[in-house]
């Protein structure tokens, strides 16, 4: 139990510790937006990476509803 807890606060301070989007990779000559490394990251081996094109199709689902309410005319 104490090997759980000790791993949880390493994991917890690790994420803490990460910081913010410094911009640095958009200088460094990275072209690809957001979706696109999402995209690529769905069609990978990784473990959970599937749960990323899942997420993808509910948020394009969500701002398909979304546009469609808005479009609605009296």
């Amino acid at each position: 139990m104490r090997t759980v807890t000790v791993a949880t606060l390493v994991l917890l301070a690790a994420v803490a510790c990460g910081g913010g989007d410094s911009g640095s990779a958009r200088r460094g000559g990275d072209t690809l937006t957001e979706r696109q490394r999402d995209s690529i990251l769905s069609k990978s081996m990784i473990p959970g990476a599937s749960g990323v094109g899942r997420a993808m199709t509910a948020a394009d689902s969500a701002s398909a509803r979304n546009q469609a309410a808005d479009t609605v005319g009296p």
